[in-house]
């Protein structure tokens, strides 16, 4: 049974950072694709970040691209999302979420398990 809890959001000035989290249980994040989407009232849910088998692959989507990074802790099965110069757009629930296997295009359609969310609000 998968299962991935993120945390670390919270409310933020803009400007100022914040590192979610995303802990895994019954899947080995070294060894699949862990993206963080995200999505905000009204709007689609968007890819933010991916990383494939342990940083072998990184991808960050160009609105964020300089401001976020992704890694991970292999010993502590968790993926990070650092974000710093954060602006008040950058408000929405952030979404961890992993696949089986490479990485196949940032696509919410292209990951099977899905974590609950944390709010990150900048304002």
């Amino acid at each position: 049974h998968v299962q991935l809890v993120e945390s670390g959001g919270g409310l933020v000035q803009p400007g100022g950072s914040l590192r979610l989290s995303c802990a895994a249980s019954g899947y080995a994040v070294s060894t699949g694709c862990i993206g963080w989407f995200r999505q905000a009232p009204g709007k689609e849910r968007e890819g933010v970040a991916r990383v494939y088998s342990g940083g072998d692959y990184t991808g960050v989507a160009d609105s964020v691209k300089g401001r976020f990074t992704i890694s991970q802790d292999n010993a502590k099965n968790t993926v990070y999302l650092q974000m710093n110069s954060l602006k008040p757009e950058d408000t929405a629930m952030y979404y961890c979420a992993a696949r089986w296997g490479l990485c196949r295009g940032d696509s919410p359609s292209a990951f099977t398990f899905w974590g609950q969310g944390t709010q990150v609000t900048v304002s």
